[in-house]
């Protein structure tokens, strides 16, 4: 700490600034015959990894993506995500990471954005569909469709394309859709790149305060430094190869860092699911034995559900590391206690790589803590009315970060790039403080944002979705405490005079507009919505009263983390 100002810094980081390629070429060089890919039990070691990547790299290139070209991933956690991940860096691409949940108007906005020529997605029907509608609509010239069964062991294969026929798109053959069997079939060496550490890698998007998603731009050094630190904050590398369970989406920068990135550093093994389903994720740690397990809190609460009844052995796990949402008190200790196992908390955002502090792996931790500064991170608290101005240690100001993973700014936003830092340090839109010890405490947010399941939700796309409906006349979204997702929202709304709707009805409505994890679980019907003296809709009434009603009801945290 310096003085009595609210200043942590970590611990001593010594990055060196180089294209993420050079962590993979490394560990290929050192551990080759190290497997780097568990999928569903189909292993790809280093060595062959890094011949796939070079044959998607000499596709990609024959494609036409080269400096600067934009390469949307749109896809489950799958062999080809990595694989096309590093292809496109080693050809200075960028990688714009997309859910393959978004609805059609949430693609759109993505892809016309980020200005991607390429989208490689899965070959998932509801998927593909979506993404060649909006590729067609802006005119992206490449759609290179991913087969999921490819990744799978062979009986597996079989299977998969036997009894799930009906969820398999049709492959395409036109001048816009290509397999990737067909990109990498020329078996073409691509031509070497020269490419800056300081160039984008990423573009990850983010709400931010207004709830129109734009992207971080997190360039090679960004994504590296975040991958040293957690090197160094895990306790340095293991004499044995580590194993990460990758049941977080790669597209979601929490996974990001912690599986991908994290993996080609040390050389560790990444064991992918395409989604979390709870058995099938216990019977992956059992045949896997993973020693790092990253995840969200709602997946360390439906493990502590099934160990509270039956044992499930996670002592191969060097830690559970808890991020994407605050981690409630009783979650963590209904976990630490039924399966023994460690269990962390990190917090961090989009526009950080995005780890800025995590509670210690080999020490104490402090129960409702974020931890402390990630290596070679500087933590703030800064004045919430002066944001110019340092707050003395102890209290609450908003979270600012320093360090080499900060973000380079927001793709073609300067104006938004210019007001999220202050003084050089980014503003993170959450209130915290800190203690004497340089533990981070987070109270509350500054953001409209929700956070459910680890995602982040904007009220205003839900808002804007429901303003569609005839029969709206105003609409508010808010999150409420939910035991299971941390968040969900809930959506308020009056109607216009002379019309009707249910709320089953609005709900329907939304149905194709908004995501699954955007989909408000309850949506009230009132008279009139609170507001402002000057006439603007005003949430913290709904939200005091939803804090209320849920005190009255054994209440829960409340969510208040970012990533």
């Amino acid at each position: 700490m310096v003085g009595t100002q609210a200043i942590a810094r970590g611990a001593r980081l010594n990055t060196v600034p180089r294209p993420i390629t050079d962590l993979f070429d490394a560990t290929v060089a050192a551990h080759p015959d190290w497997p780097a890919i568990d999928f569903m039990g189909s292993v790809t070691t280093y060595a062959e990894l890094a011949a796939q990547v070079r044959l998607a790299a000499g596709g990609l290139q024959e494609l036409g993506v080269g400096q600067g070209t934009r390469v949307a991933l749109c896809m489950p956690n799958m062999p080809h995500y990595p694989i096309l991940f590093l292809a496109t860096l080693r050809l200075g691409g960028v990688v714009v990471n997309v859910n393959p949940l978004y609805v059609e108007r949430e693609l759109r906005h993505l892809l016309e954005d980020s200005g991607a020529d390429v989208i490689a997605t899965c070959d998932l029907t509801e998927v593909h569909a979506r993404v060649s509608t909006v590729a067609a609509e802006l005119g992206v010239r490449h759609v290179i469709t991913c087969p999921i069964a490819d990744g799978l062991p062979v009986l597996k294969r079989i299977a998969y394309r036997l009894f799930k026929q009906g969820d398999i798109a049709p492959a395409r053959h036109d001048a816009r859709h290509i397999t990737y069997r067909e990109m990498i079939a020329k078996r073409r060496e691509p031509a070497p790149v020269a490419v800056s550490p300081q160039s984008v890698a990423v573009l990850q998007y983010t709400g931010g305060t207004t709830g129109l998603p734009k992207a971080a731009m997190l360039t090679h050094a960004n994504l590296v430094a975040n991958a040293d630190a957690m090197v160094v904050h895990v306790g340095g590398e293991s004499p044995t190869q580590d194993r990460v369970l990758g049941v977080l989406p790669l597209f979601h920068v929490f996974a990001l860092t912690t599986v991908l990135s994290f993996s080609i550093r040390v050389g560790a093994q990444m064991i992918l699911m395409p989604r979390f389903r709870l058995q099938d994720a216990l019977k992956t740690i059992a045949r896997t034995r993973p020693t790092f397990f990253p995840a969200v809190p709602t997946i360390f609460g439906a493990i502590a559900g099934v160990a509270a009844t039956r044992t499930i052995d996670l002592s191969g796990i060097r830690a559970c590391i808890s991020g994407g949402a605050p981690l409630p008190a009783e979650v963590h200790d209904a976990f630490t206690s039924t399966t023994g196992a460690r269990l962390v908390e990190g917090y961090g955002l989009s526009e950080a790589s995005p780890i800025i502090t995590c509670n210690p792996i080999d020490a104490a931790t402090k129960p409702g803590s974020a931890g402390i500064p990630f290596p070679g991170t500087t933590i703030e608290i800064h004045d919430l009315d002066d944001p110019a101005a340092i707050c003395p240690e102890g209290e609450r100001g908003e979270i600012c970060a320093r360090g080499p993973q900060v973000m380079k700014g927001y793709w073609g936003r300067d104006e938004e790039t210019r007001a999220v830092f202050v003084d050089g340090a980014l503003r993170t839109g959450d209130v915290g403080y800190l203690d004497a010890d340089g533990y981070l405490f987070i109270v509350d947010r500054i953001k409209d944002v929700i956070i459910s399941s680890g995602y982040n939700v904007y009220p205003r796309v839900i808002e804007d979705a429901l303003y569609e409906h005839p029969a709206v006349a105003e609409a508010v979204v808010i999150g409420v405490p939910d035991r299971y997702r941390g968040q969900s929202p809930k959506g308020f709304v009056t109607l216009k005079p002379g019309t009707s709707a249910t709320a089953e009805d609005l709900r329907a409505f939304l149905a194709d507009k908004v995501s699954k994890i955007e989909l408000p679980h309850d949506i009230e019907i009132r008279d009139n919505l609170p507001k402002t003296l000057i006439g603007k809709l005003s949430k913290k009434e709904l939200v005091a009263e939803s804090r209320e009603a849920n005190k009255h009801a054994g209440g829960e945290r409340a969510n208040v983390g970012s990533a």
